[in-house]
C-alpha cells in the first residue's frame, strides 16, 4: 500500500516532538557517549541518562548510572578509538527502541583477559533495547559480542 502525503503528515503529527527527541536521545547515546568514550563527560552523560537508569545485564563498573559511567570510562581508557555505529534503529513505540550496531576499536591495554594489547583491532555486533522517558534513557537491555571481539584480538 502506498503512503500518501496526508498519511505521512498525519503520522508525523501524531508522533510529535517527543518521538524526535526520544530517537535523538538514543542516537546521541551512540554518537556522544559510546563513540569516543574517553571524551565522555559526566555532564553529557547525565543529560542523556536518568540517574536511576537500569542496565541489564549489570555492566562491569557496577549498578545504576555510576556503574555505567564507570564502564564507559574504562572503555575510553582501554579502547580510545572506540566507535559504535547504529546500523538499524527500530521504534517499538512508547519510547522503546531496538538498536543493532557495529562497534570497533583497538585496545591499548589489558582487555577482557587479552594482555598485553596485541595491536589488533576488532569489529563486533551489539543489540540493545533502549527505553527513553522524559528525554532520558531509563532502561537498557544490551548484548555485545565481546567473545567475538576477543577472538579477533587473539587470532593468529
Amino acid at each position: 500500500m502506498r503512503k500518501t502525503l496526508a498519511t505521512a503528515l498525519t503520522a508525523a503529527a501524531l508522533a510529535g516532538p517527543a518521538f524526535a527527541d526520544d530517537i535523538d536521545t538514543v542516537r546521541a547515546f551512540y554518537s556522544d557517549i559510546l563513540t569516543d568514550p574517553a571524551g565522555t563527560t559526566a555532564e553529557r552523560y547525565y543529560e542523556l541518562f536518568s540517574p536511576d537508569v537500569v542496565s541489564i545485564p549489570t555492566p562491569p563498573g557496577g549498578e545504576g548510572a555510576q556503574g555505567m559511567l564507570n564502564t564507559i570510562a574504562f572503555l575510553g581508557q582501554v579502547v580510545p578509538d572506540l566507535t559504535w555505529e547504529p546500523q538499524e534503529i527500530i521504534d517499538l513505540g512508547d519510547g522503546r527502541f531496538v538498536v543493532r550496531s557495529l562497534f570497533r576499536g583497538t585496545p591499548v591495554g589489558p582487555f577482557f583477559g587479552v594482555d598485553p594489547a596485541t595491536g589488533k583491532s576488532f569489529e563486533a555486533m551489539s543489540i540493545d533495547i533502549v527505553t527513553v522517558e522524559d528525554g532520558r534513557i531509563t532502561l537498557t537491555y544490551h548484548l555485545e559480542d565481546w567473545t567475538g571481539a576477543v577472538a579477533q584480538l587473539t587470532a593468529e
